[in-house]
């Protein structure tokens, strides 16, 4: 991301990285309360509606109290931090549209907290999650409209991650956002994303919560032990030289967010034994948004991480029963132990990330008609790294299987391995043990 001195290769003793399981990690995990995620899920539902278009002056009801009332949670965290998060609104606005679903201008208000970073505090790890809920009518700001699961879940892992990740510090930076009008358009995320483009952020990754607290899906399967990631391929906007190049040579599976699903799924089977992580090779659901886009669309690693089982009759409803059947996205409708389980995740992954150096940059790989495949990079811009890692795996594997730690190089020829039979890959990895994501050699 941040190019330094030119690569040197130079011939060392490769001494083995410590172990990259993190105490602080597990206790983390393990700390990680249901009860603190059902309080502020039920509080968020108390507001009524939370619709982008609903009512901003009233202290109990529409969407103003309930930014406002995350806001003062964030200060209230920041309290017992000792000041630890920077809490701002990012607002800007929206232009209504006769044809669009904002009528008549608004003005879309998201909370931001950031964790600053002690190292790099200019690099970020980004978590997000929707403020807004609707019911049928995606226009209608006054009916009642929990979003108890969609997407109240959601914030409460915002809030939880930022307790249990308060009381330590980072190389890099967490900003933890609560977004508005995703309903209407995935407005809220558009806007941080130009004001973090126009500040200068270096994003390593975004990590988008939507819908994180439903265990019991629509096709009757139970299942509390699973989350998925929607990882995305290549932007729309790919120059075709590039598509050229990828689409000859591969890297369609090797994206940055691609990287970043396959990270997620690393944590999980470290620290969360008993939660298994399926990535989906694709921006979102079938016909569906999420508010990782409009950074994806920016160039970040921008991922959704969600439940793995739906319920339709508890999304975008009025409430009503009919046919026996009870539609709306109220409390009940939540497993606040499994929205814990899946907030524990979330804040593994980024004390990982935050604790980790950048991923190398410029990446390369030479090895046409020879046996041994020669990768290089630039080095990472973090201090404190203790060398570098090269992964490969086979064409059919989803995650990376085989590793090669080569110590402080920026140059690596693997002996005996065909460049034509396997993917390859290099992170960085920091005296801590912590790697950063993979950097895929173009």
């Amino acid at each position: 991301m941040v190019l330094l001195a030119p690569a040197v290769a130079a011939a060392q003793t490769v001494t083995a990285p410590p172990i990259a399981e993190d105490a602080r990690i597990h206790e983390a995990v393990a700390n990680a309360s249901a009860d603190r995620v059902k309080k502020d899920i039920t509080t968020l539902v108390k507001f009524g509606t939370r619709h982008t278009l609903s009512d901003t002056m009233s202290t109990t009801r529409g969407i103003g109290a309930a930014r406002r009332w995350i806001y003062g949670e964030f200060q209230s965290i920041s309290k017992q931090c000792g000041g630890c998060l920077e809490v701002r609104y990012i607002e800007e606005v929206w232009k209504g549209s006769p044809t669009g679903r904002i009528k008549d201008d608004v003005n879309v208000v998201n909370v931001v907290a950031i964790l600053r970073g002690a190292t790099e505090p200019n690099r970020y790890i980004v978590h997000t999650g929707d403020i807004d809920s609707r019911v049928t009518d995606v226009m209608n700001g006054t009916s009642e409209s929990p979003g108890a699961n969609d997407n109240a879940s959601g914030v409460a892992a915002l809030l939880e991650a930022a307790r249990l990740m308060s009381k330590h510090k980072y190389a890099a930076s967490v900003a933890f956002v609560a977004l508005s009008a995703e309903e209407q358009g995935l407005f809220g995320g558009e806007i941080v994303a130009k004001v973090a483009q126009k500040e200068g952020w270096r994003i390593d990754a975004v990590i988008n919560n939507d819908m994180v607290g439903n265990s019991r899906g629509i096709d009757g399967v139970f299942e509390n032990t699973k989350a998925r990631v929607f990882a995305p391929g290549l932007p729309a906007n790919t120059p075709p030289a590039e598509l050229r190049r990828i689409l000859t040579n591969g890297g369609e599976l090797d994206t940055p967010s691609r990287q970043l699903a396959r990270y997620i799924d690393l944590v999980a089977d470290r620290y969360h034994p008993n939660m298994d992580v399926e990535i989906i090779y694709r921006l979102d659901r079938y016909g569906r948004g999420g508010h990782h886009t409009p950074f994806f669309n920016l160039g970040a690693a921008a991922v959704r991480l969600m439940e793995a089982h739906e319920d339709y009759t508890k999304q975008h409803q009025d409430l009503r029963t009919e046919k026996g059947i009870a539609y709306g996205d109220v409390l009940e409708g939540v497993d606040f132990d499994y929205a814990a389980k899946m907030t524990a995740l979330d804040a593994s992954v980024l004390m990982s990330l935050a604790w980790a150096p950048a991923a190398p940059d410029s990446a390369t790989i030479r090895g046409s008609v020879q046996p041994s495949p020669t990768l290089r990079w630039k080095a990472s811009p973090s201090p404190d790294v203790m060398g570098y890692r090269i992964y490969w795996r086979k064409p059919s594997e989803v995650n990376w299987t085989r590793s090669r730690f080569v110590g402080n190089v920026t140059e690596h020829t693997l002996k005996n391995v065909i460049i034509d039979n396997y993917f390859f890959g290099v992170a960085a990895v920091g005296k801590n043990g912590q790697e950063s994501l993979v950097a895929f050699p173009r």
